[in-house]
């Protein structure tokens, strides 16, 4: 069970398949837009209600853009939640009558987490970033970095908090419904936080496991979308294939204030660094014309990323992990939320030069990035090495020998 954009789905097409090729029966319970992810998968498809596309363009949704600070943005998107999740409580209640164990992502934990107390199910977190509060880094959702360890714990804690004031409204009612007793202690949220399991989706070498994390907290590597592509469309392949390695520049499943003006930037950036263009339009709608440059629909990046001489990405979990995979240079372009975690990684490990927040982005600052991370051999050279030890992990194993241990509990077989 999973809710929000592209890249909080696409990591549990890839997880679900292990699952299915290891004999269970697996449903993927997330936005009806997502269907056709699982395509071919062997997974099943359960659609919630809500489209997070239109309500991120919504003017609620456009107000995002407001805030520019981790925790402003933080505050809009809970109140934004908080409206939207009572409608896909009916879904998910009906998706779990049908299971025998529920993995739930951390959008809908709170939720997830107590219908499986009310059905007496098994569960556990499949995570996406790590959320639990640790004094090695300041939350994920709020840039990430390091305030000292008494303020990480404690920033970690507060945004635990704010995750629980979106499902503040629907709780209560849900357990009066399970027929639960009322929760006014909090009770079932420390029980979460203590005893809970989750497994992350991540590499550890990416974020290695805090170690102050408790027992149950695990960190196994990337869960890969499903794809049965093994062809770049014919257009995609013949424009690469006409000239030098091109940089692929997207914003996945964020939206910008003015989409026009953007892509211009880009394009104005680009040809500077005498390169070539892969632009995606994303749900920002990023366009460009001219025989040096390319705009795409939605192109494995598996396929695609490979060929890239650079990737420059609004740094989401899932977009930040493809271009490690990859093994090319990133530059990291933060939207908002996890992004500036993710770019002070990539930065770190030493496979981007820089990080470009969105909000100080221009042709220039884009362009000087570019210029490092195309002619600096070192880059290209320290992603190479990433992502062979990357795509050496298998983050879905650990998972589905959780889900086995989790078999005498009445977890379902073909």
């Amino acid at each position: 069970m999973t809710a929000g954009s592209r890249g909080d789905v696409a990591p549990y097409t890839g997880l679900g398949h292990r699952l299915h090729r290891a004999g269970h029966e697996v449903t993927l319970v997330t936005h009806g837009r997502f269907a056709s992810l699982v395509a071919g998968s062997g997974v099943g498809f359960h659609a919630l209600p809500v489209d997070p596309r239109a309500e991120l363009e919504s003017a609620r949704g456009r107000g995002l853009h407001r805030s520019a600070s981790g925790a402003g943005k933080l505050i809009r998107v809970v109140e934004l939640a908080r409206r939207l999740v009572g409608r896909m409580t009916d879904d998910l209640l009906a998706a779990a009558r049908d299971s025998d164990v529920l993995l739930l992502s951390a959008s809908v934990a709170p939720l997830g987490h107590t219908i499986a107390e009310g059905l007496r199910l098994p569960s556990m977190g499949v995570y996406l970033q790590p959320l639990t509060a640790t004094r090695e880094f300041a939350p994920a959702v709020l840039g990430g970095g390091s305030w000292g360890g008494t303020a990480n714990r404690a920033a970690g804690h507060g945004v635990g908090l704010a995750v629980e004031r979106v499902f503040a409204a629907t709780v209560p009612s849900l357990r009066s419904r399970l027929g639960l007793p009322p929760d006014r202690a909090g009770v079932a949220r420390r029980t979460r936080e203590r005893v809970w399991p989750v497994h992350h989706g991540f590499s550890p070498v990416v974020v290695p496991r805090p170690r102050d994390w408790r027992a149950g907290l695990e960190v196994g590597g990337y869960w890969w979308p499903y794809d049965t592509g093994t062809e770049l469309p014919r257009a995609v392949a013949e424009f690469l294939d006409a000239g030098p390695p091109p940089v692929f520049v997207g914003l996945g499943s964020a939206t910008v204030p003015d989409a026009g003006r953007l892509s211009a930037q880009v394009v104005a950036a680009l040809r500077r660094a005498g390169l070539r263009g892969v632009i995606q339009r994303g749900w920002g709608g990023l366009a460009a014309d001219g025989e040096d440059m390319l705009t795409i629909g939605e192109v494995p990046h598996a396929l695609l990323f490979p060929r890239m001489a650079a990737v420059v990405h609004h740094a989401g979990a899932g977009t930040t992990a493809a271009g490690l995979r990859a093994g090319v240079p990133a530059v990291p372009v933060p939207v908002q939320f996890d992004a500036g975690f993710w770019s002070a990684r990539l930065v770190g490990l030493g496979v981007a030069p820089g990080v470009v927040p969105l909000r100080r982005l221009t042709a220039s600052a884009l362009a000087s990035a570019l210029v490092r991370a195309t002619r600096d051999p070192a880059y290209r050279e320290r992603a190479r090495a990433l992502g062979t030890r990357v795509r050496g992990e298998d983050g879905a194993a650990p998972v589905v020998g959780a889900v086995d241990r989790l078999g005498g509990r009445g977890v379902s077989r073909r």
